[in-house]
């Protein structure tokens, strides 16, 4: 049985960017700083899109040479299917480099038939005029043109993309600065600590733009206790 937050919490946290995100954990002090999130070679592909929110699938694959040890496509989805909506598809590419782009209109149409609302990937995707027109994101490493030998190697196994270990069932947020991994002993009070994250915020930011600014007015504010 997999662990899942209210529908409330979800739609709370696809209102909110990835960094102010990433400051409400800090906030809670329940990781190191430099944990938790997907480095920067994972990108965003569509940054025009909002955030995406959901509940990991893992999976591995590989596209350079012709099929061998593979997972059949209809297991795949019935995991898929076991996993709470929304999905969020994370698969390692174990090509080095990633050659073949799993991800493309087809199997992005498919994907969000089956409930998820993005992949992230240390391989490559294509097809981006017809995916982005979908509505379905990417995360990526890279972009290529062909999807070779490509094919599913395991599913369901703890993976490690861009210095993150993800693990099917875990709660996901990403937009166009990246992705990030949502503890769910917080994941309801994100929002409340983004609030009180901006308040602070708010007063250096006023400060610097207004005409009554003064160094020493900055060293007083920054006296306030940092929240994160």
């Amino acid at each position: 049985m997999y662990q899942t937050v209210s529908r409330q919490t979800l739609e709370a946290l696809k209102k909110i960017d990835s960094p102010s995100i990433c400051n409400a954990i800090e906030g809670f002090n329940i990781r190191p700083k430099n944990q938790g999130f997907m480095l920067p070679e994972i990108q965003c592909v569509f940054r025009d899109t909002t955030p995406v929110v959901g509940y990991a699938v893992t999976g591995v694959i590989a596209a350079n040479q012709p099929e061998g040890r593979t997972v059949g496509r209809e297991q795949w989805w019935d995991l898929i299917l076991s996993v709470p909506e929304p999905r969020f598809i994370v698969l390692h590419d174990i090509d080095n480099p990633p050659l073949g782009a799993y991800w493309g209109e087809v199997q992005s149409n498919i994907h969000k038939a089956l409930g998820a609302v993005g992949v992230a990937t240390d391989g490559t995707v294509r097809d981006l005029d017809e995916v982005h027109a979908l509505g379905f994101q990417f995360f990526a490493k890279h972009v290529s043109v062909s999807h070779a030998y490509v094919h599913l190697v395991e599913i369901g196994i703890p993976i490690t993309m861009g210095g993150l270990t993800v693990r099917t069932g875990d709660l996901l947020h990403g937009d166009k600065h990246g992705v990030t991994n949502i503890p769910f002993e917080i994941a309801d009070k994100i929002p409340g600590m983004v609030k009180t994250i901006a308040d602070y915020e708010r007063k250096t930011i006023d400060l610097c733009q207004s005409s009554g600014f003064t160094v020493e007015k900055l060293k007083e504010v920054a006296k306030i206790t940092r929240p994160y």
